[in-house]
Order: structure tokens, then sequence, then C-alpha cells
């Protein structure tokens, strides 16, 4: 089976004797978090640093699940690995695969995700944990970014699935800042239109109370390129709103 491996990271990883799979595999590290033990193997993710590039090794084993690409399972790195390219491809900002594989051994199913740090990036909920920190001309600028990372997503036709603050990360530029996302393996096309597209959105304004009225007609301003007092934002919040009370009340 041939591996995916990054031309960006080729040589880095060829230096540590890391560019293949068992090497990968074989590399001891110290895992990030407990191991996710469900569907009946494990998955768990380990930071690896070569010099001064951050990465993300995450390795499972029978971590399986039915897709329509494989409808008799493949391992769910497989599908996060085709929707980071399949991100790539379309120009969503997102984070960045430098290895992927996946071995048959003795009847056990073992695939690798490498990707690459988004160190000097910091996720919304960092932000909005400390959002009345913030100055005003931060919120507009972290509003905006988001609003346009949603339009941009949506507008290449794809749904995230898990479109939340822990998800959208963020770094300052000099103009402002830029935003990209990860966890991308609940992905799917965008089908339904505005339905979908509401049902994306919802959970992200679910989870950042921190924001009001006027904040979320700017973020909305941004995702629909329109102008902050335009019908078209009011019927999005009453839309919006109406599936946040349905939501929080079942």
């Amino acid at each position: 089976m041939t591996d995916f491996l990054a031309a960006q990271d080729r040589a880095l990883l060829a230096r540590h004797g890391l560019d293949t799979f068992d090497a990968l595999w074989a590399r001891q590290l110290d895992a990030v978090d407990e191991p996710n033990t469900a569907r009946g193997g494990w998955s768990s993710v380990f930071r690896l640093d070569l010099e001064g590039q951050g990465y993300y090794l995450k390795r499972q084993s029978n971590y399986q699940m039915r897709t329509l690409h494989a409808p008799f399972g493949e391992p769910s790195f497989a599908r996060e690995f085709r929707n980071i390219s399949r991100y790539e491809r379309f120009g969503i900002p997102a984070l960045k695969a430098a290895f992927f594989g996946e071995r048959k051994v003795d009847g056990e199913v073992r695939a690798i995700l490498l990707t690459r740090a988004l160190d000097g990036w910091d996720d919304l909920d960092s932000f909005l944990q400390r959002w009345s920190d913030l100055s005003a001309a931060q919120h507009s600028m972290i509003l905006q970014a988001c609003g346009q990372l949603a339009r941009r997503l949506h507008g290449a036709r794809q749904v995230h699935g898990c479109f939340y603050p822990k998800h959208i990360f963020l770094q300052a530029t000099g103009e402002g800042y830029q935003a990209q996302l990860i966890d991308l393996e609940k992905t799917r096309p965008l089908l339904f239109g505005s339905r979908d597209r509401a049902k994306d959105l919802e959970p992200l304004l679910r989870r950042a109370p921190e924001w009001t009225e006027a904040q979320l007609r700017e973020l909305l301003a941004a995702y629909l390129d329109q102008p902050r007092d335009s019908t078209l934002i009011d019927s999005w919040l009453t839309r919006l709103h109406a599936r946040r009370s349905h939501k929080e009340t079942r």
C-alpha cells in the first residue's frame, strides 16, 4: 500500500529516520491524553517535536468505522485524511497532514496520521474564556475571521459537523486574525442548502454565550457578506435562535 508523505516534511522526517510507517509506529512517545477505546480497538495521540517543528502523531489499531467509501469498515484516520486532503484541494484553511498510512498485521488493522502542530495558534475557546479582557477591535477581528472561515467552508459545499470553538484555531496577523479548522473526521458534503448551513453554525453560537446580539450580527455579516443591518441577517438570527432553543429544551 502506498503511504502519503508530504514533500514539505520528507527531509525532516528522513533525517530522524521517521519517514516510514514502521518507524512512526515504533517511536516511543508519551500520549497527550487517554487512549480512545471505542469501536473494539484503540486510538491514541502523541506529541512529536523535531528541530523546532511540532507534530501530532496519531496511531490506532482496529479502530474501524463504516462509511460510504468503505461500507465494511476502515480506520477512522482514513476518512480524516481524505477530508484533510479535500480541504486543501478546496482551499479551506485547516490542519495539514505530513504522513498517512495503514497496514494489516496478523489480522490487526493499524493506521497512522501525522499532522503538523498548530504552534502559535490558539483555539477560539481560549479567546472566549478571556473575552471580556479583549478590546472591541479584537472582538470584531475574531468575529470576522470566524464568519469568513464558515463562508469559505460552506462556499466549498462542505459541512464540518463539529463547528465548535475548540475546533477553530486563530492566529493574529498584522491586519487581524486568520482562522483554520481541525478535527475534520465528521466533514461531509453540504446537501441540504440553508438547512445544513444552519445546522453547522448553530453549535458555535450555542457554545459562545459571551457573544452579544450585535456581535452575532457581525459574525453573520462576514459569513453572508452582507451589511450588519441586512434583513437576511435578521432571518438567519431568527432561524439560529429557534434551533438553539429547540436543542436546549430537548
